[in-house]
């Protein structure tokens, strides 16, 4: 396996999924609920993809730091991690703007 291909396509997924949630919720603050579902599941994609990538990484690892640790690796981490967080929220928040009543 290709380590940097492999951290570099962790960044983009991750980034992807997390700028395609920020659409979806712009999406559901217009009151567009089935197109910000369609983004959200369109995200789900990306960072299980990342999440994929993520998991062959550490098991290449196998905890002895066989892979060493790079500025760019982390930054990738840290896009992961903030993607799976905001999608966290953006689930409760969709929801929230569904059961506004039309014109708020």
């Amino acid at each position: 396996m290709d380590i940097e291909n492999n951290v570099m396509e962790l960044l983009v997924q991750a980034g992807s999924a997390r700028s395609t949630i920020l659409s979806a919720l712009q999406l559901a603050r217009a009151g567009d609920h089935q197109q910000a579902t369609l983004m959200m599941n369109e995200a789900k994609t990306a960072i299980s993809a990342a999440h994929r990538m993520q998991t062959e990484l550490i098991s290449l690892d196998e905890g002895a730091g066989k892979i060493p640790v790079s500025l760019i690796l982390v930054h990738a981490q840290d896009h992961l991690m903030n993607a799976m967080l905001i999608q966290d929220l953006a689930i409760d928040m969709l929801e929230l703007y569904r059961r506004l009543p039309r014109g708020e």
